[in-house]
């Protein structure tokens, strides 16, 4: 018998993308045959690049990567329950990345909620990488708007990006 492809969906602010970004999804890229990367929107938050430049950053890093393994990825915005978006998408499993004890709550709740709404749709948590554990996107907003270096943290266009961003 055939096994059916399977979909994930890996959402996100991913404001900007980041090499932690990167790690979860190049892990996730091995279990599934297809992966819609979600750049959440949401009315009340105010990301500093717009959904139109993080899906173009997230392309940019993580098309590359999904091209050399032979899995199909897609990067699309969405503005609805992440559920939502992975019903769209077709997407059985939501993947979440974990850095540390802090995260595994929040995205307990998260997971416990999104059961609830879409029983049907699975979450699989990710631990992150030791060598990005470390690395947030506020962070890294944070540190580039002081003029700080995070090439270490997120791939050379993104730095490019954020240079642009806070130059003015």
């Amino acid at each position: 018998m055939k096994q059916k492809p399977s979909i994930a969906v890996f959402p996100g602010s991913f404001d900007p993308v980041t090499n932690g970004h990167i790690d979860i999804a190049r892990r996730a890229t091995k279990l599934v045959d297809r992966l819609v990367v979600g750049v959440g929107t949401h009315h009340d938050k105010h990301p500093l690049f717009t959904a139109e430049e993080r899906v173009k950053l997230a392309s940019a890093v993580l098309k590359p990567v999904a091209k050399k393994i032979g899995l199909k990825l897609e990067v699309t915005t969405y503005d609805t329950l992440t559920v939502a978006a992975a019903r769209d998408a077709g997407a059985t499993v939501v993947i979440r990345g974990l850095r540390d004890a802090g995260d595994f709550d929040y995205e307990m709740q998260m997971a416990g909620m999104n059961a609830a709404l879409a029983p049907d749709i699975e979450t699989v948590f990710l631990a992150s990488s030791p060598d990005s554990r470390h690395i947030a996107a506020t962070l890294v907003r944070q540190i580039a708007a002081m003029g700080g270096d995070v090439s270490a943290f997120v791939p050379a266009v993104v730095v490019a990006a954020l240079k642009k961003k806070f130059a003015g």
